[in-house]
């Protein structure tokens, strides 16, 4: 008799993953998403992809610079600004893009002096 319960009883507790069970509409990317990056620029990349048409960024890359973590935002066109942001959400400066490629000028430095850590997300959808 023992032995049946258990029998029985191993299947129902891996089913329910003792109250732990993820939510199946919820993908790999958001949950890696939400663990990666701070809300504020999950928030920024929510606000582009509401608009019609999208103006979310293709890209965003965590980078090293000056000693802070900061995302850089790779622009989804032609003539638009790279934006690089603080852990804040504060726009720090565009070191890319634009109509020259150069960015705004405000931090000319960034490419000597930034580290890529990692690419934290990639629009799917462009």
């Amino acid at each position: 008799m023992k032995f049946l319960f258990t029998f029985l009883l191993v299947p129902f507790l891996s089913a329910s993953k003792c109250g732990h069970k993820k939510n199946s509409t919820e993908s790999k990317d958001t949950a890696a998403l939400n663990d990666s990056i701070p809300v504020c620029i999950q928030k920024l990349i929510d606000d582009g992809n509401k608009e019609t048409p999208s103006n979310a960024p293709i890209q965003i890359d965590e980078y090293l610079y000056k000693g802070k973590k900061v995302f850089f935002f790779t622009a989804q066109c032609c003539d638009q600004f790279n934006m690089l942001y603080d852990d804040s959400c504060k726009a720090i400066c565009a070191p890319s893009g634009g109509f020259t490629g150069r960015g705004d000028l405000r931090c000319t430095d960034f490419d000597s002096l930034a580290k890529h850590i990692k690419v934290i997300w990639r629009n799917s959808h462009k």
